[in-house]
């Protein structure tokens, strides 16, 4: 048998990537996607919920059990958003999809999608990383089997994947050339094929750091499902 997996944010360019690694790969066997708007991509493993107020899951109730995994990759930018505004989005938001999800799956594995600097003291000077932090710490609290916070540097988007913010999808654009640099720098940047291998390799439940930076996500992509340590 294989995993079953939920995923959020597959309209985005991290949470599109790593459904694209699921799809792909033999060990998961089912996937749930829950979007606001439709991913607009059909395949046999692929069911899609769409649910309007992801503080209103009440429409998951009956569907959501029974899974070994949410990768959570979700979020937003912290440009132009009050810290209110942002940890309304960033933090609550993922908690309480957190909190729903362990209630119905106890033995289920979190993958958080975070980012390289988040503030694990909450107290630091970058709202973004303070409010970063404190989703870490109440993911990492929450009683998970495994609860993984993956925080990647600049992701390069591959398989044609592209962002859906104009001034991103030019920003990857121009840096194309420069990653093909960055690559062999596995501390700096890592893509969204690792990312979503990464979270997929993690599934056994034993890998033993708790926090991913760029390097320990691109390490993690090439292991053995079966052995990640």
């Amino acid at each position: 048998m294989g995993y079953k997996v939920i995923i959020t944010g597959t309209t985005g360019m991290v949470g599109k990537g790593v459904l694209l690694e699921c799809i792909d790969h033999e060990k998961i066997d089912q996937i749930l996607i829950v979007n606001r708007n439709t991913a607009g991509i059909h395949h046999k493993k692929l069911k899609e919920i769409l649910i309007p107020d992801f503080f209103d899951l009440s429409g998951l109730k009956d569907h959501w059990k029974d899974y070994d995994a949410c990768f959570f990759c979700l979020g937003i930018t912290s440009l132009g958003q009050s810290e209110d505004s942002y940890s309304k989005i960033t933090c609550d938001l993922t908690l309480n999809f957190a909190q729903n999800f362990y209630d119905q799956n106890q033995n289920g594995i979190f993958c958080y999608v975070s980012g390289a600097g988040t503030d694990s003291s909450e107290k630091g000077r970058s709202m973004w990383a303070r409010v970063k932090g404190r989703t870490e710490n109440g993911l990492l609290n929450m009683g998970f089997k495994g609860a993984y916070m993956f925080r990647p540097g600049y992701i390069q988007p591959l398989r044609g994947i592209k962002s859906k913010t104009k001034w991103y999808a030019l920003l990857y654009l121009i840096f194309k050339p420069i990653y093909l640099l960055l690559k062999h720098f596995p501390a700096t940047a890592t893509n969204t094929t690792n990312m979503g291998l990464a979270m997929i390799n993690i599934l056994s439940g034993n890998y033993q750091k708790k926090i991913l930076e760029n390097t320990d996500i691109n390490e993690l992509a090439q292991k053995n499902i079966e052995n990640p340590n």
